[in-house]
C-alpha cells in the first residue's frame, strides 16, 4: 500500500510523531511536579493513557517499530509520575 513511500520518510514521520507525543506530555508532567497540584487532572485519563502507551511500546519491542518503543517508554514513565502524585494527593486530601 505504502510502497510509493520511502523508508526514510516513513522513519522521519515516525519520528516526528514521537517528539511531538513526548512534548506533548512534557508540560502536565513539568506543572505536577513543580506544583503538586492535581486536583483538575482526571486520574482514569492518566491510567489508561498509562496503560495504552505500555501497550504500545510492547508492540513498538514486538515489531522492532524504535520510534514507537522510545515514545511509548517516554509517555508511559510521564504517565506513570503523574498517576502516582495524582494517587498520593487524593489519598492523602481524604485523611484531613
Amino acid at each position: 500500500m505504502f510502497d510509493f513511500i520511502s523508508e526514510n520518510i516513513i522513519g522521519i514521520v515516525g519520528y516526528g510523531a514521537s517528539i511531538c507525543m513526548v512534548l506533548g506530555y512534557l508540560p502536565q508532567l513539568i506543572h505536577t511536579v513543580r506544583t503538586r497540584k492535581t486536583d483538575d487532572i482526571a486520574m482514569g485519563t492518566f491510567l489508561l493513557m498509562g496503560i495504552g502507551g505500555l501497550l504500545f511500546a510492547i508492540n513498538g519491542w514486538l515489531t522492532g517499530n524504535w520510534p514507537l518503543l522510545l515514545c511509548n517508554m517516554l509517555t508511559t514513565a510521564m504517565s506513570a509520575i503523574i498517576f502516582g502524585i495524582k494517587m498520593y494527593n487524593d489519598h492523602f486530601s481524604n485523611k484531613k
